[in-house]
């Protein structure tokens, strides 16, 4: 029987380090003039530098270092007026030229800072995540593993390689060790990601769609008893691409070190592999020191020097913080602290303001996000976010309530038509013959009916006892299959009854 996670948490002390990287969203890559468009046939963006040809030499992409600093600055980072690239030695067969371009011991920026916001049980708490580094390199080919049930190289008949990602630009942030925050480490781990991919896409310097890799997350997990200062060994899971998957990563790695520790067995440093429908991890490697890799620096590469005209121009085109605009979006909305906490943790914010800006009421937007589409996400175990449903769909769908062509019930018809890839609202009504009972006379017949069938209900209705009225309403919406406004029956029924 798995451990529970308050016995972890009554025990010992969780220490993270989160690894980040993101693809950056230039037009070219790293060290070459490769396109960087996601999805192209493979191996068709590749040249002799991203292929690692004898004889090719990279140059500098000059607006990925801009990306890069802008990152830096963003979060309260020192850039570095010097900074140069390494190789990093390993074999993979996705790496062409047997080492990755990267940045080592003079990475180009340091010590820098999150600050992320939690809804605990004393409420909306904040917790510091110190940044050790952020700094560049290129990202790798692609393995295909062919033939086998899991797509893993295990079980896998033969492996194709996609060298197109090879040479993307990179950047790596990298976290100090985060100490502090108890039971709540996987909700600081998963809010710090989310934190992070909203200033990420502030800057417009990746589209951050962790579902295709552009953003994707290292998590650094072990356990020390509580009261004692050594860190435990550590296990990294890595390439971790949704948010919910970080935080349940984070608490799974807690509750097997655990197990481990417990039973007087020792925890493997090592790389694990994640698996979204158990929730479990994997062995993948032993981890590697920094010395296996064997570091030195890239000859054909000159360092990098920005000036501090360029580092104070890019201060200068910084962007809103995505905090100071969620406390303008919770003022407009006057959305209060627990329900604006909820769309955070749904991830579901910019799917709220962009169905806003599409013309929906504000509380009407979030309630369908948070509410019957939050359901639905539930159901199938994956976020909101991923439902293929947009914030086009939810105002459409908003507007026509609103207009009274459509009710709260018919309008749950009509989100679980979009999500089953029925097709867009209007589309769905139409296929579906779903028509709001609006006509009076239609209703007044309807209701007639009803009280034929429960003349003992309407009598106690007349007698004053209201509320037996929700038999007959019920029964009303039953006869027009759902698609009379319950209010508007109600109305008429208690006027007919005379008690309006």
């Amino acid at each position: 029987m798995a451990l529970k996670y308050e016995d972890v948490i009554a025990k010992y002390e969780p220490v993270l380090g989160l690894e980040v990287h993101v693809e950056l969203g230039t037009e070219s890559k790293m060290f070459c003039g490769c396109n960087t468009v996601f999805g192209a046939a493979p191996n068709t963006q590749t040249c002799p530098v991203c292929l690692g040809l004898p004889g090719s030499l990279p140059v500098v992409n000059g607006k990925a270092i801009e990306y890069t600093i802008a990152i830096g600055l963003a979060l309260n980072c020192s850039i570095a007026p010097f900074s140069r690239f390494a190789r990093k030695n390993y074999f993979y067969p996705d790496m062409p030229k047997n080492f990755q371009t990267s940045q080592y011991d003079e990475p180009i920026c340091v010590n820098g800072y999150l600050d992320v916001t939690i809804d605990t049980e004393e409420g909306p708490k904040e917790f510091r995540v110190e940044i050790e580094r952020v700094h560049m390199e290129e990202d790798t080919g692609k393995s295909l593993h062919m033939g086998g049930a899991t797509g893993r190289i295990h079980g896998a008949d033969y492996s194709l390689l996609d060298y197109n990602r090879a040479g993307i630009p990179l950047v790596e942030i990298v976290t100090k060790v985060i100490t502090g925050t108890g039971k709540y480490a996987p909700e600081v781990a998963k809010a710090y990601v989310s934190e992070l991919r909203d200033i990420l896409r502030g800057l417009g310097v990746s589209d951050v769609k962790m579902e295709q890799g552009s953003l994707r997350c290292d998590a650094n997990v072990s356990l020390r008893p509580i009261g004692v200062e050594k860190l435990g060994t550590r296990s990294e899971t890595k390439n971790v691409n949704s948010l919910r998957s970080v935080e349940r990563a984070v608490r799974g790695e807690m509750i097997r070190h655990a197990e481990l520790l417990n039973n007087g067995e020792k925890v493997v440093q090592e790389t694990r592999h994640f698996h979204e429908d158990t929730g479990l991890t994997t062995p993948g490697r032993s981890k590697e020191q920094a010395e296996d890799y064997r570091y030195f620096p890239e000859p054909d590469l000159v360092p990098v020097a920005p000036t501090p005209e360029l580092i104070e121009k890019i201060r200068a085109s910084l962007p809103e913080k995505p905090s100071i605009r969620r406390k303008k979006l919770q003022d407009a909305w006057q959305v209060p602290d627990k329900e604006m906490a909820a769309m955070i943790n749904a991830d579901v914010l910019d799917l709220v303001e962009a169905t806003v800006k599409l013309g929906a009421d504000p509380t009407r937007a979030r309630s369908w996000w948070l509410g019957e589409i939050a359901r639905l996400a539930n159901e199938k175990g994956v976020a909101a976010a991923e439902l293929p449903i947009s914030s086009a769909d939810v105002a459409e769908i908003v507007v026509l309530i609103e207009k009274g062509e459509l009710t709260d019930k018919l309008a749950r018809q009509v989100v679980e038509g979009v999500i089953a890839g029925e097709g867009r609202p209007s589309e769905i009504i139409q296929s579906r013959g779903i028509q709001v009972v609006s006509d009076d006379s239609a209703l007044m017949a309807a209701i007639e009916k009803a009280i034929a069938l429960q003349p003992d209900v309407a009598e106690k209705v007349r007698g004053g006892h209201v509320p037996a009225a929700g038999a007959l309403i019920g029964a009303v919406m039953k006869e027009t299959k759902g698609q009379a406004d319950a209010a508007k029956v109600r109305e008429l029924l208690l006027k007919h009854l005379g008690q309006a």
